[in-house]
Parts: structure tokens; C-alpha cells; sequence
């Protein structure tokens, strides 16, 4: 572990999920042999939309390098509704999958997400999206967590900070990533304020944090000036410029020279959610077996 004072301050979630997975390896390896089931992850992509379908590759190919049986179905953009629909209800009912994945997102048209999330079995939702997974998550009760805020913790926990009375700035409000981090933000017993589009003097918001978590969707709208001297910067976002390169929601190179800690994209918060994902499906698999 290093400390803030060190020259490095990156937060290498590529290292940690590494790490994660290895540590996963062992587990359902040795946990087979004494007789556990095989954890199964299904994916079901619909359509052909490339990073979707890059996406899936990198899900089946963690699977496989940790011993997890992989189930992929992929339906055409028109098959509908009601088709998916019935593929979901078949994997639910499939006692060697343990885990469900709808790749997102769903074509526009002829699909309703918020149905077909709620289709499929709260006990096999490693995604942690359907309502009772969320409402769990909101009350403190047991249940799966959302992949993206679960690692984002898991990173926080590497600089051994203690969020305790810590002024935390989540900077986004969807479900599947700032809602979500703000609650388990909240169990931790974090100070956690919600910014968006319309929070104003954001700036102000953000140069207040002790925790700044980013994940707004727009390039580098935060700045070196932004940042407080020894905040600790989760960068969730993921931004293609024009020339093909990739950047986050926050200015690394000026940000880096404020943050105590800071996640790189890529290779911060990205490998932590497929190996978040792989823990949910051996959770979903073994129960209080894989505690």
C-alpha cells in the first residue's frame, strides 16, 4: 500500500482487479473441489452494437480465466420484447446459471428496460439494477450491489481512508452509478453531497470534497482548480474524443497534482466493475458459502 505523501498518488484498479480475480480463481477452485457448484454468469446481448458486444467478450473471457461457466445468448435488435422476455424466464428457471447479465443498453425502440430488468430473479441479478436489489442497498440490508459503486469502494478502501464525518461529492445522479454510491457513501458514514447538471456553483461543490466521485459523462469538466490539496478522485467517466482517445470526467494531469489519489481512465474504475461482476455471480452461486 503506498501512502499519499509517495511520488505515485494512481489509484491502478487494472493491478487491483487483478489482484480480485486471482483471489477469486483460488476460491472457486478449491470451493468446487469440496463440492460447490460451478457458478454460472449468463449474458444476454441484444443487437450488435460493437462496444456492447466488446463489453460481453471482456465479461466471457473474466469468466473463463476465473473458473466461472459462461451461458451467452445474443438476440437480433427486432426480436422484441416478449422474445427476450422468454429468454430471461429460461435462464431463471436454469439452476447452472446463477447469474443474469442484460447487456445495456437495450435498443430505443421496441424495448422496455426498467420490464426487462425486473424480469429477472433478484437472486440472480449480479448487475444489482433490479428494485429490490436497489431498495435493499437503500435500507442496509443484504442483497446485491451495483458493480460500478462496489468497486468504487473497494478503490477507496486502498487508501485506507476513513470516510467517517468525510465530506464525499458525488457528481452524476443515475441509478446505476451515483445513487447507488452515494447510499453505500452514506453506510460508511460519509458527509454525501449530490451534484448534477443543475447544482449550482458546482465548482464550489466540488473544491469542498474530501471524496470526489465523477461520473457525469462530459470530458475533463473538472479542472486542477476543482480539486481540494489531498482529496481523494474517483473518475468513473469514460469520454472518446475525436482522435479516438480516451478520457475521463475529470483533467488527470492537473487533477493528479491536487488528488492524494486518483483512478486513471482508462484503467481505474473500468477492470473494477468485471471483477465486482464476478464476485456478485460467485455470491449468487455459493450463498453464505462464499463468504
Amino acid at each position: 500500500m503506498k501512502s499519499p505523501c509517495e511520488e505515485s498518488s494512481i489509484l491502478d484498479g487494472k493491478a487491483l482487479a487483478q489482484r480480485i480475480r486471482s483471489e477469486l480463481r483460488a476460491r472457486i477452485s478449491e470451493g468446487v473441489e469440496s463440492g460447490l457448484p460451478v457458478p454460472g454468469l449468463a449474458t444476454v446481448l441484444v443487437g450488435e452494437d460493437p462496444a456492447s458486444s466488446i463489453y460481453v467478450r471482456h465479461k466471457i473471457r473474466a469468466c473463463e480465466e476465473v473458473g466461472i461457466r459462461s451461458f451467452h445468448k445474443t438476440l437480433p435488435a427486432d426480436a422484441g420484447q416478449a422474445t427476450l422476455l422468454e429468454t430471461i424466464q429460461i435462464l431463471n428457471q436454469d439452476d447452472a446459471v446463477h447469474g443474469i447479465l442484460v447487456q445495456l443498453p437495450l435498443p430505443k425502440e421496441g424495448y422496455s428496460e426498467a420490464e426487462i430488468l425486473e424480469a429477472i430473479l433478484p437472486s440472480k441479478d449480479v448487475d444489482g439494477f433490479h428494485p429490490l436489489s436497489l431498495g435493499a442497498l437503500f435500507q442496509g440490508r443484504p442483497g446485491m450491489i451495483p458493480c460500478t459503486p462496489k468497486g468504487i469502494l473497494r478503490l477507496v478502501d486502498e487508501t485506507e481512508m476513513d470516510l467517517t464525518g468525510k465530506r464525499a461529492v458525488v457528481l452524476g445522479r443515475s441509478n446505476i452509478v451515483g445513487k447507488p454510491v452515494a447510499q453505500l457513501l452514506l453506510a460508511r458514514h460519509a458527509t454525501v453531497v449530490m451534484c448534477h447538471s443543475r447544482t449550482r456553483d458546482l465548482e464550489a461543490e466540488v473544491q469542498a470534497a474530501d471524496l470526489l466521485v465523477a461520473a457525469v459523462g462530459v470530458p475533463e469538466l473538472v479542472q486542477e482548480d476543482w480539486i481540494a490539496k489531498g482529496a481523494v478522485v474517483i473518475d468513473v467517466g469514460i469520454n472518446r474524443r475525436e482522435d479516438g482517445t480516451l478520457v475521463g470526467d475529470v483533467a488527470f494531469e492537473g487533477a493528479s497534482k491536487k488528488a492524494s489519489w486518483i483512478t486513471p481512465v482508462p484503467g481505474g474504475v473500468g477492470p473494477m466493475t468485471i471483477a465486482m461482476l464476478l464476485e456478485n455471480t460467485l455470491e449468487a452461486g455459493w450463498g453464505d458459502s462464499a463468504d
